[in-house]
C-alpha cells in the first residue's frame, strides 16, 4: 500500500513501524526529522509469512495484512497529528524484518528504529533485528528508546537536551561522522560537542604536552567543518578515558549522540564503543556507517 507522495528532492526519512512502544518513539522522531528535509517520510511495516508454523498457530496472510494495514492507519494519523504538512507514505512488506528494513535503508536519507525499553542492567535493549540492521546498513541508522518527546527550539527553557554528541577517533578521522553530525546541528540549530578520548593503560595522568597533542589533533580534524558549517556553534573535548563512558556521559544531555560503524569487507560488525552507546545512552544515537 502506498498513500501519499514522496517529494523527489531527496531520499525520505524511513522509519520502522509495528506498534510497538518504541516504535512508536521512532515514529515521533522521525516524524519531527522529517518535517526539517525535503523528502518527506516514509513508514514501513515489515510481515513474514511463516510458512511452517502448526496449524492451530498459524496467522492467515490476511489477518497479517489487516493487522499491519490497521497500524500503518494509527501511525498516518498520529504523524498527521503531529506534523500536518508533513508528505508521507506507507507500505506493508511481506518480509523478514531485517531485509524489508535493509531495502529500506538503501533508498532513505536515514531509516529509524526503536529500541525496547529499559534492560535488567539499566541500559536499552536492542533487539537482534535492530542490531542487524545497524551492522549492516548502508544508510545511518538512528535507534530511539521509549519516550522520546518532541524537542525543538521552542522547548522549555528546562529542557536540557540541546547539543549533539559526535564521538571521533582522530586517529582515524572520517568525513561520514563529521558530516552527519555538522549537517544535523545545523538543522536543528543546536550546538554540537565532538568527543575524541583517549586510554593509555599506564598512563593515569597524562603530561601537559600529551594533552596538548591530542586537543590540537582534534581541533585540525575539525577545522575543514567548522569553515564548512561556520554557524554551527562547536565545542571540542578532548579528555583521557574510555571513549564509551565519556560517550555515555556527554549523552545525558544531548539530542543526539552520533558514533560510527565500519563497512566490512566481509560479514557485519558493530564495535565495542558503538555497541556500548546504542545500549546504554539515554537519549537517540545515530549510527553512521563509514569506509
Amino acid at each position: 500500500m502506498a498513500r501519499g507522495e514522496e517529494s523527489s528532492m531527496s531520499r525520505p526519512v524511513t522509519v520502522g513501524v509495528d506498534g510497538s512502544e518504541g516504535s512508536v518513539a521512532a515514529v515521533d522522531w522521525a516524524a519531527d526529522e522529517a518535517a526539517l528535509r525535503d523528502g518527506g517520510l516514509r513508514l514501513v511495516y515489515a510481515t513474514r509469512w511463516a510458512e511452517h508454523q502448526l496449524g492451530a498457530m498459524k496467522v492467515s496472510h490476511e489477518d497479517r495484512a489487516d493487522a499491519a494495514e490497521g497500524v500503518l492507519a494509527e501511525t498516518e494519523r498520529r504523524v498527521g497529528s503531529r506534523q500536518p504538512d508533513l508528505a508521507m507514505t506507507a507500505d506493508e512488506v511481506e518480509d523478514a524484518p531485517v531485509s524489508v528494513l535493509l531495502a529500506a535503508a538503501a533508498e532513505a536519507e536515514l531509516l529509524v528504529v526503536g529500541s525496547h525499553g529499559l534492560g535488567s542492567v539499566r541500559g536499552f535493549v536492542v533487539g537482534s533485528v535492530g542490531q542487524e540492521v545497524v551492522a549492516e546498513a548502508e544508510r545511518p541508522v538512528v535507534l530511539v528508546r521509549p519516550g522520546y518527546e518532541k524537542d525543538t527550539s521552542g522547548a522549555s527553557e528546562g529542557d536540557s537536551r540541546r547539543k549533539v554528541v559526535l564521538g571521533l577517533d582522530v586517529n582515524d578521522v572520517k568525513d561520514e561522522l563529521l558530516h552527519f553530525a555538522f549537517d544535523f546541528a545545523g538543522r536543528h540549530r543546536i550546538p554540537l560537542e565532538i568527543v575524541h578520548t583517549w586510554h593509555e593503560s599506564f598512563v593515569h595522568h597524562p603530561s601537559a604536552a600529551a594533552r596538548d597533542e591530542r586537543a590540537a589533533a582534534l581541533a585540525g580534524a575539525v577545522r575543514p567543518f567548522r569553515d564548512r558549517f561556520p554557524a554551527t556553534e562547536v565545542t571540542e573535548v578532548s579528555a583521557h578515558g574510555r571513549t564509551a563512558e565519556h560517550l555515555i556521559e556527554a549523552a545525558s544531555d544531548a539530542r543526539l549522540v552520533v558514533v560510527g560503524r565500519r563497512r566490512a569487507a566481509r560479514g557485519a560488525h558493530i564495535g565495542s564503543v558503538t555497541h556500548a552507546v546504542i545500549h546504554h545512552a539515554t537519549c537517540p544515537v545515530a549510527v553512521v556507517p563509514h569506509t
